[in-house]
């Protein structure tokens, strides 16, 4: 692994070996399983960006393999085909972005500028990348360095003297899917000016799809150059679709005009604009400042003057750098005797503070004097422990997260799960954001939040069915708001298979209904037994009967009759865990342990805490997953288990053994034997997509040492994976000190525990435990103890049914 002995010298300066940057390393994610490609790789964002910034700068890469999507622009093979300023990190599904980009070129020969397959150039060495800074080197010899503020993209080419030096921008640019399904990006329209000198150019491109499916969003740029060009030539080019233009012989049509257009604004077959700037021979070092703008051209403009008025490359990277600090100061950790633990845990610290992206003061949509967030990608991933780790060490931008979800349900009527390039969608299962703002309002977030406005939100999300968008990949009910499925919910308490995962969702419309019941208790107590009541809808399709490897009971597809399927296998998924089946990303067996809101009657369902200690045993048993768990996963974790690393539903399932009399050590070894398993510090260092933090966040709290149940202000005890560290909690950033004595290789089963300097004898805590700082005190040691002899963790939720 390249470290920092590679940065080059005018960065050396900056960095000093005290800072805890230096431990993160931006590759940890960026490959798969098949060394030296992305193939079931985290598709993390490796380049150049500020905590939750608006730009986000990278290479975009082609590949010779098209099956492999750059979710994130990067990937370790194929060719630039050029550097963007806008990315998501660890995502799924068809990409987002890649949009507003240069390509620097040292020739025209050969080149047509609206097929990037024909100048898209291989690198000459493994790029290299620090926090804050990014370096790409061609084998052309032009060398690209990349660096960022909140809103402006810095590059600084370095060309041979012997070169033609070229900088083409490409307005139509995007990430493609290759195949071109239904989840793939559009451009639509643009246009460009150039200004008189060559110095500056200015414009917008709109573009649609995307996972989410996107609408049609608008996007300005600014963009400047530190030398201005002796020549420039805007062009036209026929509209490509999702085609590849060498595939149709498309050519560019140049022109002399100081600007070009696609049309209509808004027509969605634009043509293709851009501009090839041409620089004197004589100029081997060239830099380039890019603002881009939801909201005008001159909002684009002004953050390069407001943000970046100087060319101060270097000091640019130190301003980024230090921005990261602060957010790795959050958790200290004054252990550093595992290096190989300290880059995992800093890159995934540094991995759950890339998104959501905060667009304040950039609302394309209305204006607002509330905070803006975009790039939920998506809740459904990030709410049972990301949005819980940013609500406790990041809290005022969980604050501007809540305030933001609420304010586009003001605007747009219901709150996202998944949003992107301005809008709604998509929707995977429940109406997450109900979980989102129930998390934070058990503990007791304020800071300007409307609660009255956000149970209405909610509330909105559990009444009102939202209108069909017609998803081909999923078009049963909407899959771009709130819960699609409402009509079964509302008349029989759970999903039929009329609709697609009527398990999966029935499960999430359950813990929806439990955060409403918690909020409703304080903002309209009226309606908390309706909501409560309503939230042990999974019961209704608890099969009694059905058995799989030995054990009996499990969710199983109801119809409104009352019949079953008694051919369902809860070990496998016919196909794909995925849309039109009965269950999302995770199998039957594992959404039966997925109500965290009543585990008292899950483990009576069970048959008692032996059964379901046994069944929580055969969760991690090789082999005993189904045909169907490749498919279930996707995720390169190579696993035949049913619990599955690398998806969602199976987070906190190694953790319920806290909710079992005096079986909090196996909740420890599981911890231990996951993170060991299946997270590392080199490029295929996590088990399966990043999701925008999610699974980084997962591996944040296991070093930690404690678990969130989301919705409830309850964190699990597990046990810290280092001597000490100091975190910085709520708004004031109070310190909570915690210690581990005894940690050792095999030495890491708590013996006892001290809260505050009191003994302490549960396996949970509660945020009032931790949100004023304080102290835990462990010790550890090679054997299991019976240390928590006291109350179990809570069931807020529980309510049986009178089935």
């Amino acid at each position: 692994m390249w470290r920092s002995h590679l940065l080059i010298l005018s960065i050396q300066a900056i960095v000093t070996l005290a800072r805890l940057i230096n431990y993160v390393d931006p590759f940890i994610g960026t490959e798969g399983e098949v060394p030296g490609t992305g193939f079931n790789g985290g598709n993390t964002f490796p380049g150049a960006a500020v905590p939750f910034g608006m730009v986000k700068i990278g290479p975009d890469l082609t590949s010779a393999n098209t099956s492999i999507n750059a979710n994130a622009g990067y990937l370790p093979d194929g060719d630039v085909a050029a550097f963007s300023l806008t990315h998501v990190s660890g995502t799924g599904g068809g990409p987002v972005y890649g949009v507003v980009a240069q390509m620097p070129l040292a020739t025209l020969h050969g080149v047509n500028v609206v097929d990037n397959l024909t100048y898209a150039q291989p690198r000459s060495q493994h790029d290299q990348a620090e926090v804050g800074y990014y370096r790409s080197t061609f084998k052309n010899g032009i060398e690209t360095e990349l660096t960022a503020t909140s809103h402006v993209g810095f590059l600084k080419y370095s060309f041979p003297r012997s070169s033609e030096k070229h900088i083409l921008v490409d307005v139509s640019h995007y990430l493609p899917l290759p195949g071109g399904y239904n989840q793939a990006q559009a451009y639509s329209n643009g246009d460009i000016q150039v200004s008189p000198d060559g110095s500056q150019y200015t414009g917008s491109g709109i573009y649609r799809g995307g996972f989410s499916h996107i609408p049609n969003y608008r996007i300005y740029f600014c963009g400047r150059f530190s030398t201005p060009a002796s020549s420039s030539r805007t062009f036209t080019g026929p509209y490509t679709d999702f085609f590849y233009p060498s595939d149709l012989h498309a050519e560019p049509t140049f022109g002399n005009e100081s600007s070009a257009s696609g049309g209509p604004p808004y027509y969605n077959y634009g043509k293709r604009v851009g501009s090839l700037f041409t620089f004197d021979s004589s100029v081997t070092a060239l830099q380039s400042k890019i603002g881009i703008s939801f909201v005008s051209i001159d909002n684009a403009c002004r953050h390069i003057d407001q943000e970046l008025p100087h060319w101060d490359f270097p000091k640019t990277v130190e301003s980024a750098q230090n921005s990261w600090e602060d957010i790795m100061t959050k958790i200290s950790i004054s252990d550093t005797s595992n290096k190989m633990r300290l880059r995992m845990f800093y890159t995934a610290l540094y991995h759950t503070h890339l998104m959501p992206t905060d667009r304040t003061g950039e609302n394309a949509n209305w204006e607002t004097s509330e905070p803006s967030y975009d790039d939920f990608y998506t809740l459904w991933d990030t709410f049972r422990c990301l949005n819980s780790l940013w609500t406790l060490i990041s809290t005022d931008r969980s604050i501007g997260m809540v305030r933001s979800l609420i304010d586009i349900w003001r605007h747009e009527q219901f709150m996202p799960d998944g949003r992107s390039g301005n809008a709604n969608g998509q929707v995977q299962g429940g109406s997450n954001s109900d979980n989102v703002l129930a998390d934070a309002f058990v503990k007791g977030l304020q800071g300007g939040i409307n609660w009255t406005d956000g149970y209405m939100a909610m509330k909105t999300n559990a009444e009102l069915t939202p209108w069909n968008n017609w998803d081909t990949g999923s078009p049963l009910s909407s899959t771009m708001e709130g819960r699609g499925a409402l009509p079964d919910w509302l008349k029989y308490g759970f999903l039929t298979p009329n609709y697609d995962l009527s398990i999966s969702k029935t499960i999430e419309y359950s813990l929806n209904d439990f955060s409403l019941s918690q909020v409703a208790k304080e903002i309209a107590p009226g309606d908390y037994h309706k909501y409560l009541k309503r939230s042990a809808g999974w019961q209704h399709q608890w099969d009694p009967k059905l058995k799989s490897l030995n054990f009996t009971g499990f969710v199983a597809p109801l119809w409104a009759n009352g019949t079953r399927d008694h051919d369902y296998n809860p070990a496998i998924c016919p196909g794909f865990c995925e849309t039109n089946g009965y269950t999302y990303e995770a199998l039957g067996w594992e959404y039966s342990w997925t109500v965290p809101h009543d585990m008292q009657t899950l483990v009576a369902f069970m048959g008692g805490p032996n059964t379901t200690e046994a069944r929580l045993d055969t969760m991690f048993l090789p082999g005993a997953a189904g045909s169907g768990v490749g498919e279930a996963g996707s995720n390169g974790a190579g696993q035949s288990t049913l619990f599955n690393p690398g998806n969602e539903p199976s987070f906190a399932t190694p953790f319920l053994y806290n909710y079992l009399p005096q079986r909090q050590h196996k909740s420890v070894l599981r911890s231990r034997q996951i993170v060991d398993q299946y997270y590392n510090d080199g490029p295929s260092g996590l088990p399966g997509n990043s999701d925008g933090g999610a699974l980084d966040s997962w591996l944040v709290w296991q070093m930690v040492g404690l678990y969130p149940v989301a919705t409830q202000p309850v964190y699990l005890i597990l046990a810290p994976m280092f001597e000490r560290y100091e975190m910085r909690v709520g708004l004031e950033g109070k310190v909570l000190t915690v210690t581990a004595k005894g940690l050792g290789e095999d030495s890491f089963y708590v013996q006892s525990l001290k809260v505050n300097g009191k003994k302490w004898d549960k396996s949970w805590l509660s945020h009032d435990d931790l949100k004023d700082g304080g102290s835990l005190e462990f010790v550890l040691g090679s054997e299991p103890a019976g240390w928590d002899t006291e109350e179990l963790p809570p069931s807020p939720g529980h309510f049986v049914l009178d089935l």
